[in-house]
């Protein structure tokens, strides 16, 4: 007879963030899907949909066979589905590109996590997943032609080693600086790519939102997109590197929220998270001196976005608190009552 081993505190984790974020996606999902007049993108956002919804319901069955409480995650009442569409055809395959790459890393870091052999399957099948609508939406936009690739580049005719220490130059005021290297590019262009899919995203939310203080806030991380990514198409023009730029799709001039703020607030959350991660892995690869300390400069500006933000969504209620350890001390404490 086999013997039941409980999730761990890790595992436990892993499990509610996965089922926060996959709650989410379908809600907005179900969204595009009442709108969506592109018979491409209908399939893709229609088979993703029923395959995440399997995906939920699998989480959400292996919360009850631990005996724990499921997640709330987000809801219909967290979708207006009669709301006009915020966003075009294009534009919502884009975003569902952008959750899909997000959603490979967050699911191989949790395979990493993971102890049981079942929840490593599932993580496993999930990121196998994130991978094939990664892939289908890449080359959706392509063939739309609205998915320009990064700057081209000749090929190496040989492997070269950095002989001086100049190759790390780049904080004089004076002075040749190097050319960027494809690495450097490649991290560069990644943070284009995201902020302008964020910046639509923050313009389109910053039009329906109901509070205030919300629709401030994502006003302000449209112009922090901006920012980004005026500073790092300044770094590859400094090289004579060409700027693609995408249209990333069309914000509407609908005014009528089609989620919860509750929701575009958590979608923002876990979009600034995504561009703090990939923003320090690009300075670790970075091997020009300026280069980490005009990422760390942008990091520090996201940093104290996202951190307003967490404060915010606390502020109005809209912050599900996750599996918490015993607290020891106050246990303690009333043993001896």
């Amino acid at each position: 007879m086999a013997v039941h081993v409980p999730v761990s505190s890790s595992e436990l984790a892993t499990l509610w963030i996965v089922y926060q974020k996959k709650t989410m996606m379908l809600r907005v999902t179900e969204h595009f899907l009442t709108h969506v007049k592109d018979p491409e993108a209908l399939e893709i956002l229609q088979t993703f949909y029923d395959k995440e919804s399997e995906f939920v319901t699998e989480f959400a069955n292996t919360f009850r066979q631990e005996k724990a409480a499921v997640p709330v995650g987000f809801t219909e009442n967290d979708v207006i589905l009669q709301a006009p569409p915020l966003f075009d055809d294009v534009y919502s395959i884009m975003y569902l590109r952008t959750m899909m790459k997000i959603a490979s890393g967050i699911h191989a870091l949790h395979l990493g996590m993971s102890y049981r052999k079942d929840l490593m399957d599932l993580y496993r099948r999930s990121s196998s997943f994130a991978e094939e609508y990664s892939e289908k939406t890449t080359q959706f936009l392509l063939e739309k032609g609205v998915l320009p690739k990064s700057p081209a580049v000749n090929m190496p005719e040989e492997a070269v080693f950095a002989k001086q220490k100049d190759y790390r130059s780049g904080l004089a005021v004076t002075g040749h600086k190097r050319s960027l290297n494809t690495v450097e590019v490649a991290y560069i262009y990644q943070g284009i790519e995201s902020n302008v899919t964020g910046m639509k995203l923050m313009t389109g939310f910053a039009q329906v939102a109901k509070e205030e203080q919300v629709q401030k806030y994502f006003y302000r991380g449209k112009e922090l997109s901006k920012k980004i990514i005026s500073k790092f198409s300044d770094v590859l023009l400094e090289s004579d590197v060409n700027v693609p730029m995408t249209s990333a799709g069309l914000v509407t001039d609908s005014t009528k929220a089609p989620f919860s703020d509750k929701l575009m607030m958590y979608n923002t959350s876990l979009l600034t998270s995504f561009g703090l991660g990939s923003n320090m892995i690009g300075t670790s690869f970075s091997l020009r001196k300026d280069l980490p300390l005009k990422m760390a400069m942008i990091a520090k500006d996201v940093f104290n976005f996202a951190n307003d933000g967490g404060d915010l969504m606390i502020k109005y209620g809209w912050t599900e608190e996750p599996p918490q350890m015993e607290d020891r001390t106050q246990l303690s404490k009333g043993s001896n009552n």
